[in-house]
């Protein structure tokens, strides 16, 4: 796997068995977090607790998937060579099997991320994709469907011409091979940007998609969610709309078919709560969970993500 500007392309372990893992395609990224407390002062100093921490919505699903237990979980993305180590080490060590492919010509992508660390928590990205963005058809292999039984792509896949090409490509290779493939649509900016027309025929063939609820009522123009939530359910075969405190939303075939509580904590940052939601979620499909115990699981694994810093689980141990 080489593309434009890569350096060589990384990855550990032996194959899994067939049909055994978890593949997610998507953005690896550099986490600034800067958590203040009320309104940033323009002009002048704000006081933050500022950490560096790995991080991308598609390597944050990885890890929760791998943290989650019994099954492989690979990640395939594209880093800058400045941060390729570091980040391949930090997947390791979380269970994920890394496939990046370095690029030499741009950096790895990173995200400031804003948190007031008043109660919601609530934050702010600035968002400079990087090499992220740069992941390309060339960069594919159908080879990395070797032994995978589901197939996730990160929304910021769609984002760039470059990732709206391989999602094709890649989509077009799971179907071949009969691998379902899951989707969440990552920001709610970006794909005002995009377009929502645009968005729903590039995720037409796609099984599941697990929109926030933001997304959720963007992509349909309806202001409830749970309407919102069955009317996608109308185009893809499972929706899954994950809701904050207000847990989640299971549709199929135009009806709401399970509502799913939060599970209650004290926030100290949601980077990375709707992350913890599907790589725990996927987990459980793979192992055999039905859509609403596996969004159970999601819930929980919600409400562990923001009682930390960054959007990775604890590592093992």
């Amino acid at each position: 796997m080489t593309g434009t500007g890569a350096g060589r392309p990384a990855g550990r372990g032996e194959p899994s068995v067939q049909g055994a893992a978890l593949l997610v395609v998507g953005d690896v990224i550099t986490d600034v977090v800067a958590r203040h407390r009320g309104p940033l002062a323009a002009g002048t100093d704000t006081v933050a607790s500022i950490r560096t921490v790995p991080g991308g919505a598609g390597a944050n699903v990885a890890c929760w998937a791998a943290h989650r237990g019994e099954s492989e979980v690979r990640l395939f993305g594209r880093v800058g060579a400045d941060a390729a180590a570091w980040h391949e080490r930090e997947l390791a060590a979380h269970g994920v099997r890394p496939l990046l492919v370095v690029d030499q010509r741009a950096p790895t992508g990173m995200v400031i991320c804003l948190v007031d660390r008043d109660a919601s928590a609530e934050r702010t990205f600035l968002t400079d994709s990087g090499a992220s963005s740069r992941l390309e058809p060339a960069d594919w292999s159908d080879a990395l469907l070797d032994g995978v039984a589901r197939l996730h792509l990160s929304g910021y896949l769609l984002f760039s011409e470059a990732g709206r090409a391989l999602v094709t490509v890649a989509l077009k290779a799971a179907r071949a091979r009969g691998v379902p493939v899951s989707l969440d649509p990552a920001s709610a900016g970006f794909l005002t940007g995009l377009g929502v027309e645009r968005f729903l025929a590039l995720v037409e063939d796609v099984d599941v998609l697990l929109p926030s609820r933001d997304e959720a009522c963007l992509l349909t123009g309806l202001a409830d969610p749970a309407d919102a939530a069955a009317e996608l359910s109308l185009r893809i075969p499972l929706v899954v709309a994950k809701q904050g405190r207000e847990g989640a939303l299971v549709a199929r075939s135009g009806k709401v078919c399970a509502r799913v509580p939060a599970v209650r904590a004290t926030p100290r940052d949601t980077t990375g709560a709707g992350d913890a939601f599907t790589g725990t979620f996927l987990g459980a499909l793979l192992a055999g969970a039905g859509p609403e115990e596996a969004a159970v699981e999601g819930c929980r694994a919600g409400a562990r993500a923001v009682e930390r810093v960054g959007g990775r689980p604890p590592l093992p141990g």
